[in-house]
C-alpha cells in the first residue's frame, strides 16, 4: 500500500508511546526545555515490536524538534513498579511521559492528577482506579491522552496479503497476552483470511489448536517452542502479536528456512522484515500487520511543542486516518498481491468493508 502523510488536520490525535531498559538519556533541550520520558513495561526498545516502534518515534522527535529522551525499566510489572519510574522522571524534570499498555492504567490514572504539572500519554488503555463495578471511576483528565488502535484492521489486512500470496494452506496465530489489542489482531486476521477465501479465490484455513495465547510478552524460548509446534504441524505462516515471544518465533522461522523449509511469519505493529533476514538479504517477514506508533508518537510530541495537546480526549487510529495497514513495500508479495490489497485497504478506509473487532468462527 502507498504512504499516506497524516492530514495536518489529524496531527493532534497522533500519539504513543513505549520503552527501554536502564537510564539511557541522548540529546538536548529545546529552548522550549521539553524532556520526554518512557516507562518501559513487559519488554524493551529492541524488541522487534510495539516497543520499539515508538522509541523510533521518540528518537525521530530528539532528531527532528531536538527533545530530550530517557526511558527506564521497572524492576517489576506492579502498579508501584510504574509509579516509582513515572516519579523518577517527574523528579528530574521528564514531564511528557509516554506509557505502553493497560497495565499503566491505574499508575496513570494516580499521576495524572498527582503532578497536573505534567502530560501523559497512555497506549492501549485508559486512566481508571482499577475497580470495578460501581466502584469503578475512568477518567482521561485535561493533561493525559489515551490512545488506541483498531488493531483487527491491520490483522484483517494482513491477513488478505498472506492469503493472497500464499494461495492455500494452514495458518497459525500466536499472541502475547490474550487482550483486546492481541485479541483484534486475531480476530481480525481471520476476518482477512476469510475475506480472501469468499472474495478473491484463496484457500487458506486456520485450526483452532493452531491459535494460542502464551500468556506473556518477553518468553523468547516458549515463542521458538510453539512456532516450531505450528510448522511441525504443517503451518505455512505464522502471524505473531506477542513482542518478545514474537521474536522467537522469528527465529524459529529463520533457521527453518537457512535449512531450506518454508515457514513464514507475520509481523505485528512495525515492518519486521529486517529482522528477518537470515541470508542473501532474504527475510522470513511475509507481511507485517502495523500500527504506525512511530508516526503517532513524533506527532504528538510536536503537538506539544505547538500548544496543541489533545488533552482529555480518547484518540483512536484506523485506516480512516491512516494509523493502520500493512507496509507499502515488501519483497516477499507479488506487486499482483500489493496491488489487491491497496484496493481492498481503499475498501476498509471509506466504510465499505467492515471489520469487526470481536470474535467469530475459525476458518476451516
Amino acid at each position: 500500500m502507498k504512504k499516506k502523510a497524516i492530514a495536518l488536520a489529524l496531527s493532534a490525535l497522533m500519539v504513543t508511546g513505549l520503552v527501554g531498559c536502564g537510564n539511557k538519556s541522548e540529546g538536548g533541550s529545546t529552548e522550549k526545555g521539553i524532556k520526554v520520558g518512557m516507562v518501559t513495561d513487559a519488554g524493551t526498545i529492541d524488541d522487534k515490536s510495539f516497543n520499539q516502534g515508538t522509541w523510533e518515534g521518540i528518537k525521530k522527535a530528539e532528531a527532528e524538534l531536538k527533545v530530550e529522551t530517557n526511558y527506564l525499566k521497572p524492576t517489576g510489572t506492579t502498579e508501584a513498579d510504574y509509579m516509582k519510574e513515572i516519579v523518577n522522571l517527574y523528579d528530574t524534570g521528564y514531564k511528557f511521559i509516554v506509557t505502553p499498555g493497560f497495565k499503566f492504567e491505574t499508575a496513570i490514572f494516580q499521576s495524572q492528577d498527582k503532578y497536573t504539572d505534567a502530560k501523559f500519554v497512555i497506549i492501549d488503555g485508559s486512566p481508571n482506579n482499577g475497580k470495578t463495578g460501581a466502584d469503578r471511576v475512568e477518567k482521561v483528565a485535561d493533561n493525559s491522552v489515551a490512545v488506541f488502535f483498531a488493531e483487527h484492521e491491520a490483522g484483517f489486512l494482513a491477513g488478505v496479503a498472506a492469503s493472497l500470496e500464499l494461495k492455500e494452506g494452514e495458518l497459525g496465530f500466536i499472541g502475547g497476552m490474550e487482550i483486546p489489542s492481541v485479541q483484534k489482531f486475531n480476530w481480525g486476521f481471520q476476518q482477512g483470511v476469510k475475506y480472501a477465501n469468499d472474495n478473491l479465490g484463496t484457500k487458506m484455513s486456520i485450526k483452532a489448536e493452531n491459535v494460542v495465547y502464551q500468556g506473556s510478552f518477553d518468553n523468547v524460548a516458549a515463542g521458538q517452542q510453539l512456532a516450531a509446534t505450528m510448522f511441525d504441524n504443517g503451518v505455512k505462516a505464522v502471524f505473531t502479536a506477542a513482542g518478545g515471544v514474537g521474536v522467537g518465533a522469528i527465529n524459529e522461522a529463520k533457521a527453518r528456512a537457512t535449512a531450506g523449509k518454508e515457514a513464514w511469519i507475520i509481523g505485528v505493529d512495525v515492518d519486521q522484515y529486517a529482522d528477518g533476514i537470515y541470508k542473501d538479504n532474504k527475510s522470513i517477514i511475509l507481511t507485517s500487520a502495523m500500527k504506525k506508533i512511530d508516526v503517532a508518537t513524533y506527532d504528538i510530541i510536536k503537538d506539544e511543542l505547538d500548544g496543541k495537546f489533545p488533552g482529555g480526549q480518547t484518540l483512536t487510529f484506523d485506516a480512516k486516518n491512516d494509523g493502520v495497514g500493512i507496509p507499502s513495500e515488501n519483497p516477499n508479495l507479488s506487486e499482483e498481491t500489493t496491488k489487491k490489497v491497496d484496493e481492498v485497504y481503499n475498501k476498509v478506509k471509506s466504510g465499505e468493508i467492515t471489520v469487526k473487532g470481536e470474535k467469530g468462527d475459525l476458518i476451516k
